[in-house]
């Protein structure tokens, strides 16, 4: 799910030196992708809370002090499936056509990532249901959320032709996103990941009394609700007393 780097195969004088950091960086993102396996799947089998950044280390098989040249801590290690689907999510975004509305490209990038046919959107969702019984994983997960709104709004605006928010909204709403979006990306962006945070919670939910883990048939029709409630706009009148 996330992109491996450039091979640096270009022809010409820089070819060999950028071939060799080609490999280096394959064989770096290998490394990162044992121990993030590692820590899911002992988390999964035992809890974080049973787990050490040794058995991490052993179970993956690579050096102990190798370990924090990746994570910080074994909770960001099991958060790295959540991480690099954010980002692989946004990479899948704006690479939608330019021809589909904003929700159109986020529900289509949605289904891409959400796809449980493919290893690392299996362990994505792994890693969503050991949150809900891993209290210290929500902080890190917090994180993951803040930077993927913050790239989502991003994305959005360059999609839409957005620029930085006028009149006096301008700065709290462009400042913590580069001042490059307008109010409108930046709230799209958090609707959106709101919208879908919802719609994965309820599933999770739904599926937490029944055997092996949760199919992704009945996601889509769930989310389409959701961006359908979006698209249609969320304010309505109150309802009165009778």
């Amino acid at each position: 799910m996330v992109p491996l780097a450039p091979t640096g195969t270009e022809a010409g004088p820089a070819g060999p030196a950028a071939g060799t950091v080609g490999r280096r960086e394959r064989k770096k993102q290998l490394t990162r992708a044992a121990l993030r396996e590692a820590a899911l799947r002992l988390s999964i089998r035992h809890g974080v809370e049973n787990v050490t950044v040794e058995q991490i280390a052993e179970e993956a098989d690579i050096a102990l002090r190798t370990f924090f040249n990746y994570f910080s801590s074994k909770e960001e290690a099991v958060m790295a499936s959540v991480a690099s689907a954010a980002e692989a999510l946004i990479a899948e975004f704006r690479a939608r056509p330019r021809t589909e509305s904003v929700l159109r490209a986020f529900r289509e990038a949605v289904l891409v990532i959400m796809n449980e046919s493919d290893a690392a959107s299996r362990d994505y969702i792994e890693a969503l249901r050991l949150i809900r019984s891993a209290p210290s994983l929500v902080p890190h997960q917090l994180a993951v959320l803040a930077a993927q709104e913050k790239a989502l709004a991003e994305a959005i605006a360059d999609r839409t032709g957005a620029g930085p928010a006028e009149g006096p909204v301008a700065g709290p709403v462009a400042g913590p996103i580069g001042g490059r979006t307008s109010a409108y990306a930046a709230v799209c962006a958090a609707a959106a990941l709101a919208a879908l945070r919802v719609v994965v919670d309820q599933w999770l939910e739904q599926a937490a009394g029944l055997d092996g883990p949760p199919t992704t048939a009945t996601l889509g029709p769930r989310f389409d609700a959701v961006i359908a409630e979006l698209a249609a706009g969320l304010d309505r009148p109150g309802h009165p007393d009778t």
